[in-house]
């Protein structure tokens, strides 16, 4: 990842139009290295994961151009670079993320911002089988990599509609998204062995998403 890292911290100090079109060689070998790495975790998880078999890494990636239109921060460009290993056209994340940016390398992998049919569906698949969505957060790999718990940043104040406050499943029930998330250190993504390891942290994350899958079909 040492391409990918060094053009990603250049980019960081000279996020304009002029530099990137001077250093876009460094972008372009910096891309074909981080689509090698995602080709590769996409080749160990599908061992686990049959719905991601065959993705292609290059149509994973996000774009490195920022959205501005309706944002303050007019940096064209973005200070990472990411995939998304999805099945199918799912666009509420019941799949994969690699978020790959110096200092602040995460992966997680759930479904985020789901609409509303869909939200509904995995709180009441959750209010059902409570008892199974513990034990997938129990389980030891689980605990290991994700601290046996969802990312709670962002949940509603009162009960969900439909939900009593004496729920056992309640606080859980109010997410707005269900992600499992951990960051990595540095180290470890510059390590030679960073496929081998992302692919062991999306595989205890996997039944999580089998259980996502199920909720919405």
């Amino acid at each position: 990842m040492k391409k990918t890292n060094a053009f990603l911290k250049q980019l960081k100090k000279n996020n304009k139009k002029e530099w990137f079109d001077k250093n876009r060689p460094a972008y372009d070998e910096a891309k074909v290295e981080f689509t090698e790495i995602v080709a590769d975790i996409i080749s160990r998880v599908s061992k686990f994961d049959k719905q991601i078999a065959g993705l292609e890494a290059r149509k994973t990636l996000f774009r490195i151009n920022r959205d501005i239109r309706f944002s303050k921060d007019k940096s064209p460009y973005k200070t990472n670079f990411g995939s998304r290993l999805m099945p199918g056209k799912e666009t509420t994340m019941n799949g994969y993320y690699l978020h790959v940016e110096p200092g602040n390398t995460f992966l997680a992998g759930g479904s985020y911002m789901p609409e509303p049919d869909k939200l509904n569906a995995i709180r009441q698949e959750i209010d059902y089988d409570f008892k199974e969505f513990k034990k997938i957060l129990a389980h030891k790999d689980f605990k290991k990599y994700f601290g046996g718990k969802l990312s709670d940043e962002e949940k509603l104040v009162n009960p969900p509609k439909g939900y009593e406050k004496d729920n056992p499943a309640i606080e859980i029930l109010k997410f707005k998204h269900f992600i499992a998330y951990t960051k990595i250190d540095e180290k470890k993504v510059m390590s030679k062995d960073f496929p081998k390891y992302a692919a062991e942290v999306f595989k205890a994350m996997h039944p999580l998403l089998v259980f996502l899958r199920k909720a919405v079909g």
